[in-house]
């Protein structure tokens, strides 16, 4: 194997960026079709139990051994309703596993616990129509995508016994305008899907305002139940997606949102990831590398043992190996095949480094 040098030049290298778009979930399908969850993760026993702050959705039943989780259902409520207390100690009413998601997500969102979720209208304390009480949270896990979910790609069906709501982001509708908030962008929910709101042009529901907000960034949805709830009543399946918030009651209220997930049977969202490449031009001349360093090509008198690479060397190109400043290897690149090299041949190797 011979054992040259190049030093490349500030004109051997472009550095290239692209986005690529791939789907979110598990073995790159594109539609979640059916629900999955783990009895042993939903567990609604008590205030402590995983399941009273979240449920968790797999790709595939959980003694499968390729299962893996794809996002997770909440439900939030500004005072603690809808779930247990966590004590019942003095002073202690009202801190329970829905007053634990929604102050998370406004800490997320807003970067305090003191604001509240506007759903587009009104101000922001609490008294508005549009501000309610209470959230529901979809939030991807974190393992399933790259740099952020693309917006424009979310479409999800709500199905509450014969009413189905197909929900979107407004990304493209609002040519990709976003709220700049502390979780990075925010778009707005509306019916419709790839982006494009169906409709009129409002996007608030009568007397409840939007549907919810997305946050491609964070990778996860802020839904307003009352605007679902008012889109999606009367089911005579599970109920209706109205929250129970009676306080100090384990309403599992997310297992309203989980069920309108698995009976409209469609969840969509693609991840987008920034790929740099740089690319290396190695330049090889006709009079270079035409010859081999390898010590079994020569005697111990270092003659060439074959006479014929005297007057027609002959060599194959196969490796290019990168190193640093220090002369320490970093990178080998394969060639696909091997690159025949004599004195009347010239060569340019293309390098690609993704990172």
């Amino acid at each position: 194997m011979a054992n040259y040098t190049i030093t490349y030049n500030e004109d051997d290298k472009i550095i290239d960026t692209q986005k690529v778009v791939t789907s979110t979930w598990s073995d790159n399908t594109n539609e979640l079709t059916t629900v999955h969850t783990s009895s042993t993760q939903a567990d609604f026993t008590s205030a402590t139990s995983k399941g009273s702050h979240y449920i968790e959705v797999y790709n595939e039943a959980t003694s499968s051994t390729n299962t893996a989780v794809q996002y997770a259902v909440a439900y939030g409520h500004r005072k603690g309703s809808g779930s247990l207390d966590f004590t019942n100690a003095v002073g202690a009413k009202g801190n329970s596993p829905s007053k634990v998601i929604y102050n998370q997500y406004r800490q997320l969102v807003y970067g305090d616990e003191t604001r509240f979720f506007d759903f587009d209208g009104g101000v922001n304390n609490g008294t508005d129509s549009f501000i309610p009480d209470d959230i529901y949270v979809i939030n991807i896990n974190r393992g399933r995508y790259k740099n952020n979910l693309k917006p424009g790609t979310l479409n999800i069906i709500l199905a509450s016994g014969s009413a189905k709501l197909h929900l979107t982001d407004n990304s493209i509708t609002t040519t990709g305008s976003a709220v700049i908030t502390n979780a990075g962008r925010q778009f707005t929910i509306v019916s419709g899907s790839n982006g494009v709101r169906s409709g009129s042009n409002t996007i608030q529901v009568t007397d409840s305002g939007s549907y919810g907000k997305y946050y491609p960034d964070s990778g996860f949805i802020i839904l307003n139940p009352a605007a679902l709830d008012h889109t999606l009543s009367g089911s005579i399946d599970f109920g209706a997606l109205t929250p129970n918030t009676t306080a100090n009651t384990a309403a599992n209220n997310h297992q309203k949102l989980l069920n309108a997930i698995d009976s409209g049977s469609s969840f969509i969202v693609d991840s987008e990831e920034t790929i740099s490449s740089q690319y290396l031009f190695t330049r090889i001349k006709n009079s270079e590398f035409n010859f081999t360093t390898n010590p079994s090509f020569v005697d111990n008198n270092s003659n060439l043992k074959f006479g014929s690479m005297e007057n027609n060397p002959k060599v194959f190109i196969t490796t290019v190996g990168l190193y640093n400043e220090t002369n320490e290897l970093v990178a080998v690149a394969k060639l696909s095949q091997p690159i025949v090299k004599d004195f009347s041949k010239e060569a340019l190797i293309r390098v690609k480094l993704d990172y």
